[in-house]
């Protein structure tokens, strides 16, 4: 695919010292769309762009270079995968044009089996990064680092506040199952965390993020897509935002999601929304980001190919319940010691009973154990039925 009209070149201020980088920075090692190279991209693990589409958000872009950018240059990282960035996005007169390009850029990328990992602009970019899933055709799981849910009335306008309930009124729909990490309360209605346990989705709040961070793992370890709202980490560890708030997540546990996203073999897809470089005066915010993204980097570099459990390779627990007619069955990984539990469905290509399997903890297997049908496991069900 020619993505001439898709990216600007980067500025020569950002890889003009590529040469006085060591061979351990990032800046050394990622292929960057200059003002006589285009990366070639389709020998790349990963492409790197950055979006100033803040239309539907309060927050605003600038012409300026990205400090996110400078800042990853800069981070040294041994034996990286192989990144390409691949500029600006361009953006186009119309909002609904420079969506449809982002989701045919994703799609391009996701078919060469390259990840994305988008930076910046309005959290509802995250609807053009869906729509790429669906052009391919695929079910998906999305999951959001969010402070909220995004939800709104049907007829406004796509902005950063209703994106999701647009992905929801999507058709067709290849939204298979979506995973909310970090709500907090006071910034959620009752009647929308009540609408989407009846959608069989998963919300996870932040308290129980941040007093067990593992907790994030096997959610992450379940999805495609991630889209992280900057707006999510609190306003003393990140405020150049303006949906800033006091609570919120810390740097470092913003950090440590990242990381599990990384070491997710089904994630396909990174977004990170929201950045305000206006507001970031002394560079701090866009240090933080970079920081994010090199955990995601280094998850990356431990993955274990583990997209699925291999049955041959784990310790196989099965639990059988009072009523004797039910049971589930745990896959605990030899390689990686991670768990996941088998749920039954109906093959429609051949009529037999197989399993689908759904990454979880030590914890679901503790409560199946006491007589307790997991939430994950009874939402799959749901599902598949």
């Amino acid at each position: 695919m020619d993505f001439k009209g898709y990216f600007n070149p980067l500025k020569e201020e950002v890889y003009q010292n590529q040469n006085n980088w060591q061979t351990t920075q990032l800046g050394h090692q990622i292929q960057t769309h200059n003002l006589s190279v285009f990366p070639e991209y389709q020998f790349c693990e990963l492409a790197i762009f950055n979006v100033r589409e803040y239309e539907g958000s309060e927050n605003l872009s600038t012409d300026k270079q990205c400090k996110i950018r400078n800042e990853i240059y800069n981070l040294h990282f041994d034996k990286a995968p192989r990144i390409c960035d691949l500029g600006f996005f361009d953006i186009k007169e119309s909002r609904k044009e420079s969506f449809k390009k982002i989701e045919e850029a994703c799609v391009e990328l996701l078919e060469n089996g390259i990840l994305p990992v988008i930076i910046g602009g309005g959290h509802d970019i995250t609807y053009a990064l869906y729509k790429a899933y669906s052009s391919l055709d695929r079910s998906m799981t999305l999951t959001t680092v969010d402070k909220k849910f995004d939800l709104g009335l049907k007829d406004e306008t796509i902005s950063n506040q209703n994106f999701f309930s647009k992905i929801l009124e999507a058709k067709p729909n290849n939204l298979f199952h979506y995973s909310n990490i970090g709500y907090q309360t006071f910034f959620v209605s009752p009647l929308a965390i009540n609408m989407l346990n009846e959608l069989n989705f998963d919300t996870l709040r932040l308290g129980n993020v941040t007093s067990k961070i593992r907790n994030v793992e096997p959610v992450l370890r379940n999805t495609d897509m991630l889209s992280f709202d900057l707006s999510s980490i609190k306003s003393s560890d990140l405020n150049a935002n303006k949906y800033s708030s006091p609570n919120g997540l810390s740097s470092v546990e913003a950090c440590k999601i990242m990381r599990y996203a990384g070491l997710s073999d089904k994630l396909s897809l990174l977004a990170i929304c929201e950045y305000n470089q206006l507001l970031d005066l002394n560079g701090l915010n866009a240090q933080l980001v970079s920081q994010m993204i090199w955990y995601f980097l280094d998850g990356i570099k431990s993955r274990k190919n583990e997209l699925n459990p291999n049955v041959k390779n784990c310790i196989k627990y099965t639990v059988s319940f009072d009523d004797g007619k039910n049971e589930i069955i745990f896959y605990k990984s030899n390689l990686s010691s991670r768990w996941w539990m088998g749920v039954p469905y109906k093959n429609l290509d051949n009529s037999n009973l197989d399993h689908y399997f759904v990454a979880c903890s030590y914890e679901d297997y503790e409560q199946a154990n006491r007589g307790e049908i997991p939430n994950k496991w009874i939402k799959t069900f749901n599902k598949l039925s």
